[in-house]
């Protein structure tokens, strides 16, 4: 899958929209976003930014890792975004948009004039096409592991239309779009503004073929337009995939419906390793990365680099498969488990100043958060109480930890990974070490389910809606997490269902502070660990990038002197 934020979530955008938590109005959003006229900056220039994994294709309709939004983030835009340096949701495709009172159907006015990268038109009839992929999508590609975020956020394909969110897209007029639901939901229209649901150019997704999406093995094989032809509207074309070179290239959209980049070029430099990128900043070699270890925070900065620090919007987890080893469909165990971690220690030693433990799995900002859940402080011998209570102190876990990957909640996973492994072990449990790349077999794993117990995973949000959160994580009984091995799973999808469909915000917080209370109490489906404020670097000779909440950040404003 960007983050400044107030201590109160706001639902509300700057200029007047109102999500679905108050839908007793009509609600409108108007863009005050100024265009182009076509005379732009001076280009000129290459911004090089060091990725720590290479993107696992092009399309991000089919992508879950945050190495492919963030090369999606510059060549695709959305009917909205969110307000720079916020979780706020602004206009951008759409200019405006409002609903009705029931937040059923919704209508969007779409700026004119846009050409996709391909010469062809962006209008209301190509917004269509898109939902209309979406939700028409078969086979393969219907897999979690392939369309998660639709999975996540929209639920249901055309063959099962009683589980989908979305019900119909009708052009009216080659501006005007018009949505429409099957229920209220909290996230909608925010969700617009994840890289997943970006406009792509029907004529290239037609041309290149871009649903044909197969199974092979334990992995998929996507087909031409997600690998070489991803088509959007944004201020950056796609140039090239080095992969020998490990080097993604984007050029400049001359003919872009917005401000101008003034950059010639935005190279991704693929360095999996932190050290080394950290080295290839210091050479000169790459202009920034993402998430530096927080131990090279001070030492950047006397270095004469800008250390552009985010605020905590995730949540960093130990994810439990409950299916695989039947012990761990024993409370008793996942309490025990929670109670082996030394959460205090690890924040103090291994994540940046600022982070702090995670008592459940939405931060404090976020609406729903509760107060009195309850806590599990770290001893080891309540630990071992709980596993022989549970007849389970013969416990063995099989751990996979990632590599090739630093996230924002993760900054350094093998370090991680050590700290918590050796505080289960002191607790008595065996643990088995599983390690592959993030985006060479360890999503898949964990996606899959069916080969890790233990798993370290974790979440930025894309909103500051609850549901994005818990209901992610927790929604589908037959996720990731298994939580349909528990008698309980089911139940708890139904109550974030009703949670989600609260139109009275207030209401919506109770019900989802009961939530968490539960998740916490007589659940514990995943350990939360902690929130951690992520940071990016870059030379200060780089301007013109404004950290994000949501690590969304867009290069088009970016100038290297």
């Amino acid at each position: 899958m960007v983050h400044s934020r107030s201590a109160q979530r706001r639902w509300v955008a700057a200029i007047g929209l109102t999500s679905a938590a108050a839908l007793v109005l009509t609600s409108c959003v108007q863009s005050e976003r100024s265009q182009d006229s076509g005379t732009g900056g001076a280009a000129g220039g290459t911004f090089t930014f060091g990725a720590a994994g290479a993107p696992k294709l092009f399309d991000p309709m089919f992508a879950t890792d945050g190495e492919t939004f963030r090369v999606a983030r510059q060549m695709f835009d959305g009917l909205t975004t969110f307000k720079p340096g916020t979780a706020e949701p602004a206009p951008s495709l759409a200019k405006e948009w409002s609903s009705t009172p029931d937040g059923l159907t919704w209508t969007f006015k779409l700026e004119t004039g846009v050409k996709f990268h391909d010469g062809s038109d962006f209008n209301a009839e190509a917004v269509c096409f898109n939902f209309d992929r979406w939700y028409n999508l078969k086979g393969d590609a219907q897999s979690d592991a392939v369309s998660q975020y639709y999975v996540d956020n929209f639920g249901g394909f055309s063959d099962k239309p009683e589980t989908s969110l979305y019900k119909s897209c009708a052009a009216e007029g080659a501006d005007t779009a018009v949505v429409t639901l099957t229920k209220t939901t909290s996230k909608f229209p925010d969700i617009l503004g994840l890289p997943s649901f970006s406009m792509q150019s029907p004529k290239a997704l037609k041309e290149f073929n871009a649903d044909d999406v197969k199974a092979q093995g334990d992995s998929f094989v996507f087909p031409a337009y997600a690998n070489e032809h991803p088509t959007g509207t944004g201020p950056f074309k796609f140039g090239k995939y080095d992969k020998a070179n490990n080097v993604v290239e984007l050029v400049r959209n001359d003919d872009y419906w917005g401000e101008k980049t003034k950059l010639d070029k935005l190279v991704f430099r693929i360095i999996p390793d932190e050290t080394a990128r950290k080295q290839a900043l210091q050479s000169g070699d790459i202009d920034g990365f993402d998430f530096p270890n927080a131990a090279d925070w001070d030492s950047l900065k006397s270095g004469g680099f800008n250390v552009e620090v985010r605020p905590a919007f995730n949540v960093f987890y130990v994810g439990i498969n409950q299916k695989r080893n039947p012990k761990l469909q024993d409370l008793k165990v996942r309490q025990a488990l929670l109670h082996a971690i030394n959460r205090e220690q690890l924040v103090k030693s291994q994540l940046p100043e600022g982070a702090e433990v995670a008592t459940q799995f939405i931060p404090k900002t976020v609406g729903g958060y509760a107060d009195d859940v309850q806590k599990y402080e770290y001893s080891v011998d309540k630990a071992k109480s709980l596993l022989a209570e549970a007849g389970a102190s013969d416990l063995t876990l099989k751990f996979y930890w990632p590599s090739e990957v630093s996230r924002p909640y993760m900054p350094s996973p093998k370090d991680l990974y050590g700290a918590i492994a050796a505080d289960l072990q002191a607790a008595g449990i065996k643990v088995e070490a599983v390690t592959k790349p993030w985006n060479g077999g360890y999503l898949t794993d964990v996606d899959q389910g069916a080969q890790a117990d233990l798993f370290l995973l974790g979440w930025t949000g894309d909103t500051g809606s609850a549901d994005n959160w818990v209901g992610t994580f927790f929604g589908n009984p037959a996720n990731r997490f298994n939580t349909g091995a528990s008698a309980w799973g089911a139940d708890l999808s139904a109550q974030l269902k009703t949670a989600d469909a609260e139109p009275d915000r207030t209401k919506r917080y109770d019900l989802y502070k009961e939530i968490n209370r539960k998740i916490m109490a007589e659940y514990v489906p995943a350990l939360p660990i902690s929130h951690s404020p992520p940071a990016l670097v870059v030379k200060n000779t780089v301007k013109g990038i404004t950290p994000s909440p949501l690590t969304d950040e867009k290069f088009v404003d970016v100038t290297v002197n």
